[in-house]
């Protein structure tokens, strides 16, 4: 068994392999439900408000777990974390497939996150106690990351495949004989790890920390739903702060904190997790973007859509794991803050050229994927090794906090141009121009029904408002990346590989 004294651990990297199924399949989950949503509406009939929770509830579990699970793989065995981790998500995977009521499958979605969870934050810790040499642990974040990016943009390709030739419930059946193997996986090859410390779990911090990111992550996803003038929304978002700053003050304050959060006071750790969160928000609002642009607009099958998206998420794959070689010669620093800058040069490029720039979508993939290998790698170098666990819970919070807030953001920005921006339609009534600028979706349909020259007439106004509200939103996304890319150039101290000195 593994402790604060790591040793090289043999067949580590089929060690490797068994970790990144996990985080291809819960970087798919994420988003292979997309293309599912319409037969899924034909077959169990939820309502506006179930649908929602078919789609959020994965999601939302997900973020609420990771820093309670993270700490308790640290105190009772991250091995046993990761097993029991495959076997919820298995089994919550078939649960899902064989449901046959809104409420069913919004439950076995919810349990689906639960155990997404658990494998998220175990894997950061076990890598970082699988690989203590700095250069052998930078490489396999590398290809940790791209797996979980390659499952994050294959996820609808999949979704659409499935589809085609199967019923709805494959899009989740397809996990169970990957968790089949992953389960054997761990019991042959992954080594026990734990804190040599054994420190009381504080279940009130594990409490705090669960219901108020899933409260922040829910207020998100809400305001990327367009419920943004709902007061609601904001006094959730409210008490999931509040109930963070709570989490932060007991930290401070108990003897043997959850979460310590003097790692914060280095520079590496606290930067880096800004530049995960900030640069991983881009990256999945301009999946969800192009996703809507390339299917109501472009007229593309959900199938033809995630083909559309392929050289994106090969690209930020290859920025992955080519990363580690980048900052062994160039250092990490520059790797950092150049993988920023090429994604906010690349969504320049999108702002000024529209959204079907390839080069632009290839550089960006490129950018996202290095800054996600490079600060997953800083993040775990900074933490001392009985504190991996916590470690990885920040580093994978940062990511779904990116991912929500990324959405919601640029989502909101977008709808707003787009409503502004929607010019008058000659011939059109006061009620179809009404539903027509309330979104895309919403003006795809009833351009379908005015048909002639109306229904032409309203598809070019939606398309002309949503490129601009695109452009604006790109625009705006460049910005904060070009600025993040100057805080990490200004703030990382000049180090090599994982951020050390």
């Amino acid at each position: 068994m593994l402790t604060e004294t790591e040793q090289k651990t043999p067949h580590r990297w089929a060690v490797l392999g068994v970790l990144c199924a996990g985080l291809l399949m819960v970087g798919m989950d994420l988003t292979v439900l997309h293309v599912a949503v319409p037969t899924i509406s034909r077959e169990l009939l939820p309502s506006g408000s179930a649908l929602l929770w078919i789609v959020d509830s994965y999601a939302l579990t997900v973020a609420a777990g990771l820093i309670a699970f993270g700490t308790l793989g640290d105190r009772f065995g991250r091995k046993r974390m990761l097993t029991a981790g495959f076997v919820v998500f298995g089994l919550a995977s078939a649960g899902a497939a064989l449901s046959v009521t809104p409420g069913q499958l919004i439950a076995a979605r919810a349990v689906l996150g639960v155990g997404g969870a658990m494998l998220m934050a175990s894997t950061p810790a076990l890598i970082r106690a699988v690989f203590p040499d700095d250069r052998e642990r930078s490489v396999a974040i590398g290809l940790w990351t791209a797996a979980n990016s390659v499952g994050v943009s294959v996820g609808p390709l999949l979704g659409g495949l499935l589809i085609e030739h199967f019923w709805w419930g494959a899009v989740f059946l397809v996990n169970v004989p990957i968790v089949v193997l992953a389960v054997v996986g761990c019991a042959l090859l992954v080594p026990e790890s734990r804190h040599a410390r054994h420190d009381r779990w504080d279940a009130v911090s594990a409490g705090l920390s669960a219901v108020g990111l899933g409260t922040v992550v829910y207020a998100f996803q809400q305001l990327g739903e367009r419920d943004g003038s709902r007061p609601v929304v904001w006094a959730t978002g409210l008490l999931g702060m509040t109930l963070l700053i709570g989490f932060v003050v007991r930290q401070r304050r108990i003897r043997h904190p959850l979460l310590d959060i003097a790692q914060f006071a280095d520079r590496r750790f606290s930067l880096s997790a800004l530049c995960i969160l900030g640069c991983y928000g881009a990256y999945t609002a301009l999946l969800f973007l192009l996703t809507q642009r390339f299917q109501l607009l472009g007229g593309y099958s959900p199938l033809g859509a995630g083909l559309a998206l392929v050289p994106l998420a090969l690209a930020n794959a290859a920025g992955a794991a080519g990363a580690p070689r980048f900052a062994a010669r160039w250092g990490h620093r520059r790797g950092l803050s150049g993988g920023l800058v090429l994604c906010a040069l690349a969504l320049a490029a999108c702002t000024l050229f529209g959204a079907a720039n390839y080069v632009a979508l290839v550089a960006a993939g490129l950018g996202s994927g290095t800054v996600m290998t490079l600060g997953s790698d800083a993040i775990l170098g900074a933490a001392a090794p009985e504190r991996a666990g916590e470690a990885g819970a920040v580093q994978e919070t940062a990511f779904s906090l990116g991912a929500g807030l990324g959405v919601a953001v640029l989502g909101t920005v977008l709808s707003l141009v787009y409503r502004s921006d929607f010019a008058p339609v000659p011939g059109a009534s006061a009620q179809q121009w009404n539903t027509a600028r309330g979104s895309l979706g919403a003006a795809t349909e009833v351009a379908a029904r005015a048909g002639g020259r109306v229904g032409d007439a309203l598809r070019g106004a939606a398309e002309r408002a949503f490129d601009t509200g695109f452009a604006v939103a790109t625009a705006s996304a460049a910005v904060v990346l070009a600025l993040l890319g100057v805080l990490a150039w200004k703030g990382l101290p000049e180090s090599g590989r994982g951020g050390h000195h």
